[in-house]
């Protein structure tokens, strides 16, 4: 067993912007960066989200959002002051972060970032999205917001949000 990770590595870099078009159904994606300050932080992408979409005035489909890291997910929920404490708590409960992880073992990893509590975090809220579009804007319940769990900070992060549909 090695002490490194296995890199994936695409034939060809997404590009940072694209798009396709074949009848009436659009295909459009971009990689946008978040900066975070903390640690662990969740970080409200609703109206940005919501913003993309109606840029490209699709009146049915789907749009993705896409964690390009580990340590770094996305999740629906609440955005309320104690039920961010909450869910942060929870994460902390659930996953202690000096428990005797392998990955912080020098024997066993080569990890320097001593976070092997922001990946296991990370696999239990998931690195991605996808909501339906109609009538133009996206399909959310009255409380329900798209929230990105930084669990490695702070750290720049770059999301990939793609919307398929039509006009």
């Amino acid at each position: 067993m090695s002490k490194s990770s296995t890199v994936t590595v695409r034939a060809r870099p997404v590009d940072d912007v694209a798009t396709a078009t074949a009848g009436g159904l659009t295909i459009h994606g971009e990689t946008f960066v978040v900066e975070t300050d903390q640690r662990i932080e969740l970080v409200d992408l609703t109206n940005r989200v919501m913003e993309f979409v109606k840029k490209f005035n699709m009146r049915e489909g789907l749009v993705s959002l896409w964690s390009m890291h580990t340590t770094c997910a996305l999740f629906i929920n609440e955005f309320q002051v104690a039920l961010l404490s909450d869910i942060k708590r929870f994460l902390e409960q659930m996953v202690a972060r000096d428990a005797e992880w392998m990955h912080n073992d020098p024997k066993h990893s080569d990890c320097d970032r001593m976070n092997a509590d922001s990946h296991l975090r990370a696999m239990l809220l998931g690195h991605n999205v996808t909501l339906q579009v109609s009538g133009g804007e996206v399909v959310l319940g009255q409380w329900q917001r798209v929230l990105m769990a930084e669990l490695d900070g702070p750290r720049a992060r770059s999301l990939r949000v793609q919307i398929f549909g039509v006009s």
